[in-house]
């Protein structure tokens, strides 16, 4: 968990200290990224607090959620169809379930249960 916990500071910390400003016409793109990381964030605290966090699914996840988002959101921006739309809402419904799978943990953790097994998701 703390893997995540460092990237993500680190990551905050190197975009507040070099702001960059990018055209209008790449902030779907941007906003497309910064959904799928954060999907990937809160996967990854979830699969800590569940006790089966790997790095490395962590780290294709990112890559694949990226690559995935941009490649819908450039062939949507070809045919002129909104197809980011879909991985808007693939990645939101998935980061506000991880959120609530989360919050779940926590407050458990929090009145001392003990937690269940849960299998880790498949491939």
């Amino acid at each position: 968990m703390w893997v995540v916990l460092v990237g993500l500071a680190l990551g905050l910390l190197i975009g507040l200290t070099f702001p960059v400003v990018l055209p209008l016409a790449l902030a779907r793109y941007l906003s497309i990224a910064l959904l799928a990381a954060l999907d990937s964030v809160f996967g990854g605290l979830r699969a800590s607090l569940e006790g089966h966090f790997d790095p490395v699914t962590f780290a294709t996840g990112l890559v694949s959620n990226a690559i995935l988002a941009a490649g819908l959101t450039l062939l949507g921006d070809k045919l002129g169809v909104p197809l980011y739309y879909a991985a808007l809402f693939a990645l939101g419904y998935r980061m506000f379930q991880n959120l609530g799978r989360i919050r779940h943990l926590l407050q458990g953790r929090i009145r001392g249960q003990k937690m269940p097994y849960v299998p880790p998701p498949p491939p």
